[in-house]
């Protein structure tokens, strides 16, 4: 196998409310000159980091697609901002689409370029598209709702197919405000096994990528809340719903078979892994690289 261009790098990013100076970390797979449509990952959280992620540099590899990967502002190994911690007017989808932007003009692939986000990524993946952004050719959504209320309603009834004794560890530790009891935890990771990724033990990268919460809670816990399933953050009324048929490019849309998902794209492809819950991408990976790499490559 031919050896793989790699190139890390920063992108400076202004933003004049954060008070200090701001960086994204990247990571480019391949080269991004080749003529072949790049694949930029949204990461999901909001509030963790690119390595969960990280394998879809795969495509790189095996299809010759460049791939860049990136932790979004907050995260990772980009500028972190602790001090702003519950300022829900200072962490907004804009201000993510902003660097997105911004990385995009910075590694100058804003004419031409494909977007992969998985849940929270493709949350933010699916307003940038809606906006009709220059270049953007090809959209692939994983595993992402169309809005919070439907994923809370559909939270709530997983978390009816949890064993009892999960389910009322988890309702009274919410009732209480005790959400950092440990017992809290443990019932959240049995959440997380059953529907967020059905490998067990739990692959590395997403431990790895979850460890970066503990570190840095500001984003996630601003944004999102404690976990997964009980939001409490600034994304709690968001909504993609009504602005779905402004997305003009060609999607792909995927989902587990335990994931709530929509359909109301335009132009849209759905797949579906059987065997998946809330990560193909760590569970069913090699159908999962074959998915994505035919449909940037091929079409739909």
């Amino acid at each position: 196998m031919a050896s793989m261009k790699i190139v890390e790098g920063e992108a400076d990013f202004l933003v004049p409310t954060a008070g200090k100076p701001c960086k994204t970390w990247y990571r480019v797979y391949g080269d991004l000159k080749s003529g072949v449509l790049p694949l930029v990952v949204l990461h999901g959280g909001p509030g963790v980091t690119r390595e969960y992620v990280e394998n879809v540099s795969q495509l790189a590899y095996h299809d010759g697609i460049p791939v860049v990967l990136y932790d979004q502002l907050g995260n990772g190994l980009s500028t972190h901002l602790p001090e702003t911690m519950g300022h829900t007017g200072f962490w907004t989808v804009q201000l993510f689409i902003d660097e997105l932007h911004n990385l995009l003009n910075h590694l100058d692939i804003h004419g031409n370029y494909a977007l992969l986000g998985q849940s929270w990524g493709g949350m933010l993946a699916s307003v940038f598209a809606a906006q009709q952004p220059e270049g953007l050719n090809k959209l692939i959504i994983a595993n992402s709702p169309a809005s919070m209320q439907l994923w809370m309603e559909a939270a709530a009834q997983l978390r009816l197919q949890l064993p009892q004794d999960v389910q009322e560890t988890l309702n009274k530790h919410e009732a209480e405000g005790t959400i950092t009891d440990e017992a809290y935890q443990r019932a959240t990771q049995v959440f997380y096994e059953h529907f967020l990724c059905r490998r067990v033990p739990m692959p590395e990268p997403l431990k790895s990528t979850f460890s970066w919460i503990e570190k840095d809670p500001t984003v996630y816990m601003t944004m999102n809340g404690p976990n997964e399933f009980f939001i409490m953050g600034s994304l709690k009324t968001w909504s993609i719903i009504d602005e779905l048929h402004k997305i003009s490019v060609t999607t792909l849309l995927i989902n587990g078979r335990y994931d709530p998902f929509f359909q109301r794209i335009p132009k849209v492809k759905w797949v579906q892994f059987a065997e998946s819950a809330h990560g193909p991408h760590l569970e069913e990976t090699e159908r999962f690289m074959e998915v994505v790499g035919k449909f940037l490559l091929q079409g739909y």
